[in-house]
This record gives C-alpha cells, structure tokens and sequence, in this order.
C-alpha cells in the first residue's frame, strides 16, 4: 500500500519521501524539512503517534494525516496529537486521500 500511495502522489505532483517505519523516518526528518507526514498510527517499533511528536520537536510547522485501520481509535486525549492533525480512517479511496492532502497544504 505504501508504495501504491508514493506512486500515486508522485503522479498528481507531491514529492515523497516513503518509509516503512517511524525509525526510519528519523533521519530524513533530521535532515529535511517537510510539509506534511502521512503516517499510519499502529506501526511496529515507534507508532505514528510518536513519530509525529518527533517531527513536531524537528519542523513544528509539519502538519499531519494520520491513517487508521482501528475507527475507534481517539486521538483527543494523546499528547503528542498535534491540534491540526487529521485521521483517515481505512479503507479510503486514494481521491479522498488527495483530497484531504490538498486541503491540509492548503491552510497556511
């Protein structure tokens, strides 16, 4: 699926950086400055949710879209949610990924 999405985002014009785990996100978000992080939130290893406090340490400007395979999972109470973050909840079709990546970018 990953890579399915990097391909697909590729083609409508994002540039992507794709990797299967939050450890080895670390180093690019170390080294680079990003618009936004799509992650899943349950990952082996560092869940989304840490991943996105890290990120948030790096490049506070980085909005998030977390993905999730689990419809009750609430993010309300977590602390390392960022305020702006949005959920997409799986299944999804790839234009309402799109979608949503547009309109987060879109908000200054």
């Amino acid at each position: 699926m990953r890579a399915f999405l990097a391909r697909s985002l590729t083609r409508v014009g994002h540039e992507v950086c794709s990797v299967s785990d939050g450890f080895e996100a670390l180093p690019h978000i170390e080294d680079g400055e990003f618009d936004l992080l799509v992650t899943d939130i349950v990952m082996p290893g560092m869940d989304g949710l840490e991943l996105a406090r890290r990120i948030s340490v790096e490049t506070p400007d980085t909005k998030v879209i977390f993905i999730t395979g689990f419809a009750a999972v609430s993010l309300n109470n977590h602390e390392s949610q960022k305020s702006d973050a949005k959920v997409l909840s799986k299944p999804f079709h790839l234009r309402t990924l799109i979608d949503v990546i547009d309109r987060v970018l879109a908000v200054a």
